[in-house]
């Protein structure tokens, strides 16, 4: 099964962020993506990965 692909609003939208924020994720690496044509896709699971490790740094 593959994981479902977000667009940069939808994962803006989910964060509560703007899209220059992901953007700014994605350029840094922090935020995994890939790029289908001209259309920029981030995982589900790259999503709540990059969630958990945020939660996991606030925790430490």
């Amino acid at each position: 099964m593959t994981p479902g692909l977000l667009n940069v609003d939808q994962v803006a939208a989910r964060l509560q962020v703007s899209r220059w924020t992901v953007y700014n994720l994605i350029r840094s690496r922090e935020l995994p993506s890939l790029t289908i044509g001209r259309c920029r896709r981030i995982s589900e699971s790259a999503l709540h990965d990059y969630i958990h490790r945020q939660t996991e740094g606030e925790a430490a």
